[in-house]
C-alpha cells in the first residue's frame, strides 16, 4: 500500500510526533511505500497561523501532488491545524486518495486541545459554537482567541465531510469526541502501541526504588495529587520532566523525599523506569492513550491511573482512581509499595496487557482495517 502521512508539527514536540513516526517506521518495516509531509508551527508568524487557520490551510496543490506523485492510495492526517487545514483533505481525495483523519486530543472542538480549564474538565465548546472559547480568552489574547473560534466552527463540517475515517484513541476518548459533535459513523477507535523490540522480557518492579512520573509539569496531569499521596505514604517519588507548574509543585514538594529530574533522553527515562517500583498517572483532563502510561506498562510496573479518559483502559478499572481523592491514591500507593511481590504481580499482569491490547501486531491489523475501508 502507498500512503502519505500529513503532520504539522507542534512548537513543542510530543505525544502526537512520536505517534507519527512510529506509524512510519512500522509501515515501512511491513514493505508499504510511505512518505512524510510535514509542516511546523515553530517559527510561524502569528498572522500567518491565523490567516492559514481561517482559510482552512495553506498550499493544498501541494497535498495533490504528492498524492499524484506517490500514487497514494491513503492520505492519512494527524495534526492539521494551522497549516494543513479541511483543504488538505479535500485536495487528497480530489487527486484520488482515501482520507484518514486521527484526532489525538480534542483540538478539532476546543482552542488549546486538551479540554480542560478551571481546574477540571471543560466541554463548554461543543460542536460548532465556540464561543466560550472566545468569551473565556482560552488562546490568552483576544485576538488568537477569536481567531482560533471563528476557524474551528468554520473548518469542523469541512473537515468531517473531507475524511473518509476519523480515528480517536480509545473508547473513552471516542466517547467524548462524539458527545461534543465527531460522526460516529465515521470513527474507529484505534489506541497508541509500543513497538515490539520495546517490551520488557519481565517485570523488576518487585526490586523498584521510589514511584515516578514522567511528562509535561503542567496542571491537567494532576501531579500535585503524587506528590501529595507520595509524602503521606513514605513513598520517594521521582519527578521527570519540565513545565509552567514546576515552581508550584517544588513547594509543594519541599521537604518531602521527592526528587525534580527535569527533561532527560529516552534512553535516561528507560533506565529510571526499570528503577522504578510503580508510575503514577493522576490525570484531571481527559487523556486519550498517553505514552508515558504505555512505555511504564511496557516496561513491566504496576501504574495507577486516572479514571478519566482512555486511562482506565490502559491500567484496567481496579488501577482506576479518581485524581481529586487523594486518600484514594495514599492507600493504593502505600499498599504496593508495602508489598513487593504485590508489585510484581501487577508488573507482570500489565506487562501481559500492554503485549495483547497495545503491541503492535494488533495495532497493525486495526490500521489496515482502517486503510481499506
Amino acid at each position: 500500500m502507498r500512503v502519505l502521512l500529513l503532520h504539522n508539527r507542534y512548537r513543542s514536540p510530543g505525544g502526537e510526533e512520536r505517534a507519527v513516526a512510529n506509524i512510519v517506521e512500522l509501515l515501512s518495516r511491513r514493505g508499504h511505500q510511505v512518505e512524510l509531509l510535514e509542516r511546523s508551527s515553530a517559527g510561524t508568524g502569528s498572522a500567518r497561523a491565523a490567516g492559514s487557520m481561517l482559510a482552512g490551510g495553506l498550499n493544498p496543490g501541494t497535498v495533490a501532488r504528492a498524492v499524484s506523485r506517490l500514487r497514494a492510495e491513503v492520505v492519512h492526517a494527524h495534526n492539521i491545524h494551522p497549516l494543513f487545514g479541511w483543504r488538505a483533505l479535500a485536495a487528497a481525495r480530489e487527486a484520488g486518495a482515501r482520507t484518514v483523519l486521527h484526532v489525538h486530543n480534542f483540538r478539532l472542538f476546543c482552542a488549546i486541545g486538551v479540554a480542560y480549564r478551571d481546574g477540571a474538565v471543560c466541554h463548554r465548546c461543543s460542536g460548532r459554537n465556540t464561543l466560550p472559547g472566545l468569551r473565556l480568552r482560552c488562546r490568552g489574547s483576544l485576538a488568537e482567541s477569536a481567531v482560533y473560534a471563528a476557524a474551528i466552527s468554520h473548518q469542523q463540517p469541512r473537515l468531517f465531510g473531507e475524511s473518509d475515517r476519523l480515528v480517536a484513541l480509545s473508547e473513552g476518548h471516542a466517547a467524548a469526541l462524539r458527545e461534543l459533535g465527531l460522526p460516529a459513523e465515521k470513527t474507529s477507535v484505534l489506541p497508541n502501541f509500543v513497538p515490539i523490540h520495546q517490551f520488557a522480557p519481565r517485570s523488576l518492579a518487585a526490586q523498584g526504588r521510589y514511584a515516578l512520573v514522567a511528562g509535561r509539569l503542567v496542571e491537567e496531569k494532576g501531579y500535585d495529587t503524587a506528590i501529595l499521596a507520595a509524602r503521606a505514604a513514605s513513598v520517594p517519588l521521582m519527578i521527570v520532566g519540565a513545565g509552567p507548574d514546576e515552581r508550584r509543585l517544588r513547594q509543594l514538594a519541599a521537604g518531602g523525599p521527592i526528587r525534580f529530574t527535569g527533561w532527560v533522553s529516552q534512553g535516561e527515562l528507560a533506565r529510571l523506569r526499570r528503577e522504578a517500583a510503580v508510575e503514577l498517572a493522576p490525570s484531571r483532563s481527559e487523556e486519550a492513550c498517553p505514552y508515558s502510561v504505555l512505555d511504564a506498562l511496557a516496561a513491566g510496573i504496576p501504574v495507577l491511573g486516572s479514571s478519566l479518559g482512555g486511562l482506565p483502559e490502559l491500567v484496567g478499572r481496579n488501577a482506576a482512581l479518581d485524581p481529586t481523592h487523594t486518600d484514594a491514591w495514599t492507600g493504593a500507593l502505600r499498599e504496593l509499595w508495602d508489598n513487593p511481590d504485590r508489585r510484581a504481580q501487577a508488573g507482570s499482569e500489565g506487562l501481559e496487557r500492554c503485549r495483547v491490547l497495545f503491541g503492535e501486531d494488533r495495532y497493525y491489523d486495526g490500521l489496515m482495517r482502517i486503510y481499506r475501508g
